[in-house]
């Protein structure tokens, strides 16, 4: 285990009905095979060392007894390997027969897990055969030459993983066994399945193992039959799904003529820390006695993720992206409609810079209005021209505001500033924060003033990143009436204004949009070099797509900058060196603490996505805590 993260397989062996040591044979090689891989919790199906549809074989004492010797070889076989064997067969307790999962290790029996539900309706008859769990009041039973704990109630855990288990449709009632030991400490589910193949079946199994994983915050590993067991009525296709939290991580290739096996990692510090995010996961719920048995992590060397770790978290999956996309504009817009019936105004003012985030702040207005079936000239886009603005950044804005039908209005706060700067006997040649904050916060004295002529709110343009990172002028273009950007990360921002640009009707209008997206990002308060920008954002505070991948694992998940770094590596593996991401992380920590004061009094805005940073529902921080922590870890790095 590394970083939280453990590698786990699921393995889907081909059997023989009936063929206990052929079963083993096929078990034993794909358990060293997932142990090679580095996988330290297997997975196998429903049944396996006996096949599932024995049928009325399972009363034949001779199946039992060679199942349960498969099981002692294959300990025996196996006693070397560290990983997590878990394994099913029909076990003897007492007077019945139950349907059992068998963890092992180096060996040894950690317990035994019964199937609690079993399906008794059409091709299912299992109640002929076993019996439930809920029959057995044996907490300790003997099987394979070893006295073991019995029962449901029964957890593994080791280093912060806890695993339960469960089998087959256990998973389908409507209080899965799962989700009792996931209120108990589970964090990574086990199921040895025998689901046999049905049109749609497939989909609708998919969605109770993803839904399962979401509800019960947990890693969900899942081995079901597949070929070899008897097509008489049913046809098994020997599926396999791991899953976190609602994310499908891999998938088996159904029908699959030989055995396989599926791996991927599970990131048990992530789903502990939505559960402490999660304050009314277990609210109300019964209290669940669990019986814990101890067992061991590998502590291997070397340790590489097969699953992919997204580069740009807050932006939507590309299957998805169109609606995604849609929809969050609409809470965007959604939030300002509100604003507006509220306040019954009928105008807001906004400045446009020709940059991304007004561009949004501008498609979101006009989205808003449009909804409530206002003039559109009741959108007042100003441009304000000043010390640093090109032309091309100055066109772009004309252009849209012509395009999109509003009212444009232009006010050059030169003059203005340069008497302000004269008043303060501050010399033109220091180009320094104060020439800069003069202009930024001249222009938001201008929308200001504008709105109380007109009538209007002043909308923000502002989005989440540069909160994070206090990219923003205090009481400058950090203030407005409502801030439509605020729950937006720049990586989404451009992602928004390039949905935009390509499902825009108007060709003048997404030549407009392209090319927005095509300029640099950059508050223009410095003069440019000729007729090109000359402060590019990016190369003073470092990438918005590293910051955005700090800001996501830092605010989601509170890793510790020691992960944040190690997964950007995985992340960003080609295209920024170590160095690289080591020297932005130390710059977004230091802005991140050091810039609370202007994130302590933000205005209105809608969250729009998992993350926020407004101080009255999402992230509370006192402006003076200290980084220390945080950056002295950092240094090791």
């Amino acid at each position: 285990m590394k970083f939280g993260f453990i590698k786990v397989a699921a393995a889907v062996p081909h059997v023989r009905v009936g063929d206990c040591e052929y079963n083993l044979q096929q078990t034993k090689d794909l358990l060293i095979r997932a142990a090679k891989a580095g996988a330290e919790v297997v997975v196998f199906p429903e049944l396996g060392l006996t096949g599932c549809t024995c049928g009325d074989l399972f009363h034949q004492t001779l199946l039992i007894e060679s199942a349960e010797k498969a099981l002692k070889d294959l300990l025996k076989q196996t006693a070397r390997l560290s990983s997590v064997g878990v394994v099913g067969l029909p076990v003897q307790v007492e007077n019945g027969l139950y349907n059992c999962a068998v963890l092992f290790q180096k060996g040894k029996i950690l317990g035994v897990v019964p199937k609690t539900f079993l399906s008794n309706h059409g091709e299912f008859t299992e109640k002929r055969w076993f019996r439930s769990a809920e029959e057995s009041y044996a907490e300790e039973i003997e099987l394979a030459g070893q006295y073991v704990p019995f029962g449901t109630d029964l957890l593994f855990a080791c280093q912060g993983v806890t695993l339960g288990a469960e089998i087959g449709a256990d998973l389908s009632v409507p209080v899965p066994p799962s989700s009792l030991a996931a209120l108990a400490g589970a964090n990574i589910i086990l199921n040895l399945s025998a689901e046999p193949e049905l049109c749609g079946k497939n989909a609708r199994l998919k969605s109770f193992i993803l839904s399962q994983s979401a509800r019960t915050l947990s890693g969900y590993v899942y081995a079901s039959s597949g070929f070899g067991e008897s097509s008489t009525d049913l046809v098994f296709g020997g599926n396999g799904f791991i899953a976190e939290n609602g994310n499908l991580l891999s998938q088996a290739y159904r029908f699959n003529l030989k055995g396989q096996l599926i791996l991927s990692e599970i990131d048990v510090e992530k789903l502990q820390a939505l559960r402490r995010f999660s304050t009314t996961f277990g609210d109300d719920a019964p209290l669940v006695p669990s019986r814990v048995v101890d067992f061991e992590l590998s502590e291997t060397a070397e340790f590489s993720l097969s699953r992919r770790i997204d580069p740009t978290p807050f932006i939507p999956a590309e299957a998805a992206r169109k609606e995604s996309c849609e929809e969050i504009l609409s809470i965007q817009a959604h939030g300002l409609m509100q604003r507006l019936a509220h306040t019954k105004c009928q105008k807001v003012v906004l400045g446009i810079s020709g940059g991304l985030d007004s561009t949004l702040a501008l498609l979101v207005v006009v989205k808003a209005f449009d909804g409530l079936r206002l003039n559109r000239k009741g959108i007042i886009g100003v441009t304000m021209p000043c010390f640093g603005t090109t032309d091309r950044t100055y066109q772009n804005a004309l252009q849209m505001m012509k395009a999109l039908k509003i009212t444009s209005q232009e006010i050059d706060i030169k003059a203005s500033c340069l008497q302000h700067l004269k008043d303060l006997k501050h010399s033109l040649s220091a180009k320094d924060v104060t020439y800069e904050n003069a202009q930024a916060r001249e222009r938001t004295q201008v929308l200001m003033d504008l709105a109380n002529q007109q009538g209007a709110l002043v909308i923000g343009t502002g989005d989440l990143s540069e909160l994070a990172l206090g990219w923003a002028t205090y009481n400058g273009d950090h203030m407005s009436m409502y801030g439509v950007n605020s729950g937006v990360s720049k990586t989404l921002v451009r992602c928004l204004v390039e949905y935009a640009a390509h499902n825009c009707q108007d060709k003048k209008l997404a030549a407009v949009l392209t090319d927005v997206l095509d300029t640099p990002v950059s508050p223009e308060l410095l003069p440019p070099s000729g007729k090109k920008i000359s402060q590019k954002t990016e190369d003073l505070v470092g990438p918005y797509e590293l910051h955005d991948f700090y800001l996501y694992y830092f605010v989601r998940f509170g890793f510790s900058p020691k992960k944040i770094f190690w997964l950007a590596t995985q992340a960003f593996d080609k295209k920024y060196s170590k160095a690289e991401i080591k020297k932005w992380l130390q710059i977004f920590l230091r802005r991140f603490f050091a810039q609370q004061f202007k994130r302590s009094c933000l205005p209105d805005g809608p969250k729009v996505g998992v993350i926020g940073l407004s101080p009255r529902a999402d992230w509370r921080m006192p402006s003076d805590a200290q980084a220390v922590l945080w950056l002295r870890q950092c240094e090791d790095l």
